[in-house]
């Protein structure tokens, strides 16, 4: 046990996290030259497309004796599950800073997570070869943050390999072996699971107490199932299996299990015949923060839609769902997010690997409804409303948001966070002309398009990063969208009272470009309650039954124009209006 040594890399987003790894195996000559490629670890399709980590890998090296579990983590925030649970499987982190960037938001949550495990942290400065690499200003400011000494920062340079081999020696000098008893009762922490078609559901656990043999049988503590231990092993690029891992190790067991449910990221693995006393303390269940209805174009694609979003959970635990109904678009489920971003990926994921077509709803947050008789009811969705006579008052969730930028972008950044009804706390200089803004905001005016913004205004240069914050009252009112005095469900919206006249008349005449024209006219109404506040109409679609009464008496025409308009009455009566998956999409990119 005094020769492993498990370690997570975390950094802010593009700071060299997954290349630094690359580098790691290619000198514990892990992966083989041939399979060597860029970004080694992220397996998935989307993560080499997009180059960004999505979900933690595990992978174990050989190095000068020693055995190094390392586990890759996402630096995105809406992937910040992901590194909690890396962290909680280890006893050091590394941290990367790019060089040419400086401490950037998610670089200072990710590293307090591990602070709060009581980690080792290894400070790493990466991209020390390039033009533009502050090195000494970007030490300054690790020294601030960390409270090192100089000569404990790192420098290298992930994409030559370059002062990756001190980080190696570095690893094994300052990370703490694992502690723990191979001979004491078995206790695993499950920290992911995947689902294979032809081998069931395969978990991946920290072994923190004992010894598991391959044919044992044991026992998930939350769910109280017992299984045969068919095959375990350790991770290298491919699976290895083994015939016993001890304390401190990191592995993978293959039981047969079929059903999603029975695995939770989080349980405990122990022996059915000698079990622990307890389970471990995992880690804290993930709370979504983003809410949009997922549902299939095709309404028998509803049981399919269930099984690929319980595959999907097994991989992703940081997602959940729930059945629910809409007038308009049939069966399908409620699913919670951690941000847009997790939301984009698991509707690709669930087009590319499990090969469903879907129409997702305009994301929202969940608010706090108190009704005059005291209930408080929790809402994740417009429909879900209790009746506007009953509200007493709305509750909405607040969050803290920080946002690192160079001075130059203050007054355009200030001025955005200010449009979304954020609060300024304080604002100080971190270093040099950067500048930590810190705002109380509500968390519905970020949840669409916050962050696109904020990129563009600052060119890229400021990083945001948020934590909740408690709720708030707030003069809230739901905004439903009429077709034909008919309510689309699936458009309705909570927002803001000052917001909701300018937001309904944009949704408006967004959705008159949108909808395609039909032998009737159109009304698009947007309206709060029984009031109307916003009204397009798209125009029908008229045959000229004029065009044959050249000349003539003009009782002629209008007896043709009277037949024509019983017609369209008619018509209007039994036509319906089908809403394009695209108009559910734009009111997404108002703007």
């Amino acid at each position: 046990m005094k020769n492993i040594r498990n370690f997570c890399i975390i950094a802010h987003i593009d700071h060299g996290k997954s290349t630094l790894a690359d580098r790691m195996l290619e000198i514990t000559k892990t992966v083989d030259v041939r399979q060597m490629e860029n970004q080694v670890l992220d397996d998935m399709d989307l993560e080499k497309e997009r180059g960004i980590t999505i979900k933690s890998h595990a992978i174990q090296m050989d190095y000068k004796g020693y055995t190094l579990n390392l586990i890759d983590t996402p630096g995105h925030v809406d992937f910040s599950y992901e590194v909690s649970r890396s962290i909680a499987a280890c006893e050091g982190a590394v941290l990367v800073v790019d060089a040419t960037q400086g401490v950037q938001a998610q670089t200072i949550s990710n590293l307090y997570m591990a602070i709060e495990h009581d980690l080792e942290i290894i400070p790493v400065l990466n991209k020390c070869d390039m033009d533009n690499a502050m090195p000494e200003r970007v030490e300054d400011e690790i020294i601030d943050l960390l409270g090192c000494k100089r000569e404990e920062i790192l420098r290298c340079s992930a994409k030559t390999g370059e002062g990756v081999p001190e980080i190696l020696d570095a690893i094994v000098e300052k990370i703490p072996a694992p502690v723990g008893d191979p001979n004491a009762p078995l206790q695993c922490l499950v920290f992911d699971s995947v689902f294979n078609s032809f081998r069931g559901i395969i978990a991946y656990f920290k072994v923190v107490n004992g010894t598991m043999r391959t044919g044992d049988q044991v026992r998930f503590v939350n769910t109280g199932k017992e299984y045969d231990a068919d095959e375990i092993g350790i991770l290298r690029l491919d699976m290895s299996p083994r015939k016993e891992i001890s304390a401190g190790n990191v592995g993978y067991i293959i039981s047969g299990i079929k059903t999603s449910t029975e695995v939770k990221v989080g349980d405990t693995i122990t022996h059915v015949e000698r079990p622990c006393e307890k389970a471990i303390a995992g880690f804290e269940e993930a709370k979504p923060m983003v809410f949009a209805g997922v549902y299939p174009i095709e309404s028998e694609d509803y049981e399919d839609l269930r099984a690929s979003l319980e595959k999907l959970q097994l991989n992703d635990a940081s997602l959940t769902f729930q059945p629910e109904s809409s007038m308009a678009l049939g069966f399908g489920f409620r699913c919670g997010f951690l941000g847009l971003l997790h939301m984009e990926i698991v509707q690709e994921r669930l087009d590319r690997e499990f090969d469903m077509d879907v129409i997702t709803t305009v994301p929202n947050v969940s608010y706090n409804v108190y009704t005059k008789d005291g209930n408080m009811v929790e809402v994740h969705n417009p429909a879900g409303m209790p009746d506007l006579t009953e509200i007493d008052r709305i509750e909405e969730p607040y969050i803290r948001a920080s946002v690192i930028t160079t001075a130059d972008y203050i007054g355009p950044i200030m001025t955005l966070c200010l449009s979304k009804r954020g609060e300024l706390v304080k604002q100080e200089y971190i270093s040099g002309n950067r500048m930590e803004l810190l705002f109380d905001m509500p968390l519905g005016e970020i949840v669409i398009d916050f962050y696109d913004k904020l990129k563009s205004i600052s060119k890229g240069y400021a990083s945001f990063d948020w934590h909740m914050n408690g709720f708030r009252p707030s003069n809230l009112v739901k905004l439903d969208i009429l077709l034909n005095g008919e309510q689309v469900d699936a458009l309705s919206t909570l927002t803001h009272r000052d917001n909701a006249v300018d937001f309904g008349r944009r949704m408006c005449e967004k959705l008159k470009e949108l909808l395609p024209r039909q032998q009737f006219d159109i009304a698009i109404q947007a309206a709060i309650g029984a009031k109307i506040i916003a009204r397009e109409t798209v125009k029908q679609v008229r045959k000229d039954v004029l065009a044959k009464c050249y000349g003539g008496d003009v009782s002629r025409k209008r007896k043709l124009l009277e037949k024509q308009k019983r017609g369209k009455k008619r018509m209007k009566q039994i036509g319906n209006v089908e809403v394009p998956q695209k108009a559910f999409l734009a009111v997404l990119k108002l703007d």
